[in-house]
């Protein structure tokens, strides 16, 4: 089921294994490279059809400047942090308390809903396209920011319980009973108790939800229709011309629309993987 080490006296083995990551990683980064690269071209190379060559002008600076100044790529990204960061609070703040008591108190019904918050992960959200689009044209909320939170809010919110539930529902319960012998009230044990504890969970679940919502492109097409509303994901599509596109002015619009969920990656980093590995045992 795991794979196994290679061992050490194998060693064309382990060259052959070395050489197919090498491979593998060439690959896996030559797209990024090459949008690199393209956003460094100058427009006359670009509009002479130098795309895959190497740069024979360079005009980084000029592209990089003109990604804010000849296009709305500023309100494109202040869109997104005003859908993308009341999302994520609003999820990590559903997905603890409905992960609390799912995980806490049996009640009826406790596997039942806890199954209808997983099984909404399952769905493909093609099909649920004219339905939640009309939903918001009926509350008048379609063309609005607030209308990729409660959607991003609602959906993401499964995901996220199912995170947080199985995170509480490690904890040791001589906690939570000593919490409840001291007279704590349920909030009380929640905020003191295991909010503390999940703190790993929540900074990982964060960075996930983070990049989850920066990076959504279909429902911001879906429910957005002008550039004052659209994020960078959707933003990025209106860059493209109708008979010429200045491919270097994407692709520099690109790159900056990469970099918060990399920031906020390695701002976070030691409590990302201090959740991912959270509760995990040593063989």
């Amino acid at each position: 089921m795991y794979p196994r080490p290679i061992p050490d006296a194998a060693i064309w083995q382990r060259r052959l294994y070395v050489l197919a990551v090498v491979i593998v990683l060439l690959l896996w980064l030559c797209p990024l490279f090459a949008i690199i690269l393209t956003s460094f071209r100058s427009t006359e190379d670009v509009m002479g059809g130098n795309l895959w060559g190497w740069p024979t002008g360079i005009g980084v600076i000029d592209n990089y400047t003109d990604v804010f100044t000849q296009t709305p790529m500023a309100r494109y990204f202040l869109n997104s942090l005003t859908i993308t960061i009341p999302s994520v609070i609003g999820v990590l703040v559903l997905s603890t308390l409905a992960g609390y008591v799912l995980s806490r108190y049996r009640f009826p019904g406790n596997m039942l809903i806890f199954a209808l918050f997983v099984g909404g992960n399952f769905l493909p959200h093609q099909i649920m396209m004219i339905p939640v689009r009309d939903l918001m044209v009926r509350l008048d909320l379609i063309d609005t920011t607030a209308a990729l939170i409660i959607f991003h809010v609602a959906f993401q919110t499964g995901f996220a319980t199912l995170f947080m539930r199985n995170f509480i529902a490690a904890l040791p319960d001589e906690l939570f009973q000593a919490a409840r012998a001291e007279g704590a009230s349920p909030f009380q044990t929640l905020w003191h108790v295991a909010i503390p504890l999940v703190r790993p969970a929540l900074a990982a679940l964060a960075i996930l939800i983070f990049t989850f919502i920066w990076n959504d492109y279909f429902w911001a097409v879906v429910l957005t229709v002008s550039d004052s509303v659209k994020p960078v994901t959707a933003g990025l599509a209106n860059l493209r011309g109708e008979w010429v596109s200045a491919w270097n002015l994407i692709s520099a619009g690109t790159i900056v629309v990469a970099v918060p969920p990399v920031v906020m990656f390695f701002l976070m980093q030691r409590h990302f993987i201090a959740g991912l590995t959270m509760g995990a045992v040593k063989g």
